[in-house]
């Protein structure tokens, strides 16, 4: 596995890169991007499992991060794409993607973006049975696949579980049938299946019991409808370890475990060979990102000490949206000296911290801190709260970096406004 931060000289490096330079030349926050970071994980997840089963799909989550730069180099290297809106098909194709290598699943999907996504020519993922009848009224397509809830969740935060009881995701066993068999009758030919139970799972068993059962759902579907499954997809999910000395996702165990149990359950329920797909987004690109902020004031009040850094919850949202752990490196830090802060953005909110108690080398105003494993999740659930605009991305590449998104300006806060006629 590729190591992206080193200490040389008492100063941090980011694949290769100086923290400080980088800070200089792009100023802050900022996120870095190392491409060569999401390649690997790209790689050892797709090895891992064709080791195992010859006919696999490894679909992007694109909802992690949608840069661009992002994108295209996954396009590259071969990967499908897993969409949840109209505009991140609008963004995968902008990167190359070909439509055959798009599958959309979306949840409360409007008409007007089911004939997007339909003009789009890209594979839809059902949600619901009311989904379906609206889209076929529109158009019969070629290809259809259905979300199916297998009554098990996972994932590290009651936000972030897709499936279950409480979860709006999906087609209940008791509708499942009814949803192929009217999908068929009104003519479509080729078939998929799907589920996603969670995010930052970082075992294996939730995927088993799962994957179990939905390849029992699987075979009922074909028994009752005589039709065959061109894939079958178990989703994503997995995570990554965001604290020091956490093992991360047995990516080998997964493979290996999850591919014996598919390559016996589709022989045992004579479901032919359809292709396995899986979903990673966070486990790409999650450990291939850092943010780096500079520490404006240092405040030290009757029972905290604060650290106050120029990139708040508008820049990084999951540690106050999911109680999330980032680990967080001073990039010069020079002493072995502790002490323990609360490390705090500029927005006028309470909640605006990015670590609480957090043990750090002695923090002086200027210093630059660098927030780790930010690529998920991190500028796509960015916003403009308070007013401010939003952070820069540069994408590293051995010798090589480059700014892949600008630095948003005061005038990205009014683009698209308009004052009312009758107040001027």
């Amino acid at each position: 596995m590729i190591q992206l931060i080193k200490k040389t000289d008492q100063c941090l490096s980011f694949a290769g890169f100086s923290i400080s330079k980088l800070a200089e030349k792009y100023d802050t926050p900022l996120y870095v991007i190392s491409e060569l970071k999401i390649i690997d994980n790209y790689n050892r997840m797709y090895e891992a499992l064709t080791k195992e089963y010859n006919k696999i799909r490894i679909y992007y989550s694109a909802k992690a991060n949608t840069n661009l730069s992002v994108l295209k180099t996954l396009e590259r290297e071969g990967a499908y794409l897993d969409a949840v809106s109209p505009g991140e098909v609008f963004l995968a194709k902008k990167a190359g993607f070909l439509s055959n290598r798009i599958l959309f699943t979306g949840t409360s999907v409007r008409n007007d973006e089911l004939r997007y996504l339909l003009e789009s020519n890209v594979t839809i993922n059902i949600d619901s049975l009311s989904q379906l009848n609206w889209l076929l009224k529109i158009t019969v397509p070629n290809q259809l696949s259905f979300r199916i809830n297998p009554e098990l969740g996972a994932g590290h935060h009651e936000s972030c579980i897709t499936a279950g009881k409480e979860a709006k995701f999906g087609l209940w066993e008791d509708e499942v049938v009814k949803g192929y068999q009217k999908a068929k009758n009104t003519g479509v030919k080729n078939f998929g299946i799907h589920m996603h139970i969670g995010s930052g799972i970082m075992s294996v068993e939730p995927y088993l019991i799962a994957t179990q059962r939905l390849l029992k759902i699987a075979k009922k579907v074909r028994e009752k409808t005589k039709i065959k499954f061109q894939f079958i997809n178990i989703g994503g999910g997995m995570g990554i370890p965001y604290k020091p000395g956490e093992a991360p996702f047995d990516t080998e165990r997964f493979a290996q475990e999850i591919c014996g149990l598919y390559k016996r359950k589709i022989k045992e329920y004579q479901l032919n060979t359809p292709v396995l797909c899986v979903e990673p987004g966070r486990y790409i690109v999650g450990e291939a990102c850092a943010l780096i902020t500079r520490v404006n004031t240092i405040k030290q009040t009757p029972y905290k000490m604060f650290i106050g850094v120029d990139a708040g919850f508008n820049t990084l949202i999951r540690p106050i949206m999911y109680d999330a752990y980032h680990h967080i490196l001073v990039s010069t830090a020079n002493t072995s000296e502790e002490r323990v802060y609360d490390v705090a953005g500029p927005i006028c909110e309470s909640g605006d911290l990015l670590a609480k108690n957090r043990k750090l080398p002695y923090v002086k105003e200027g210093d630059l801190l660098v927030v780790l494993n930010t690529g998920a999740y991190g500028y796509s659930m960015s916003s403009q709260y308070n007013s401010r605009p939003r952070a820069a991305e540069v994408l590293v590449k051995e010798h090589k970096h480059v700014l892949v998104r600008k630095r948003e300006t005061f005038k990205d806060l009014i683009r698209g406004q308009r004052i009312a006629k009758w107040l001027k």
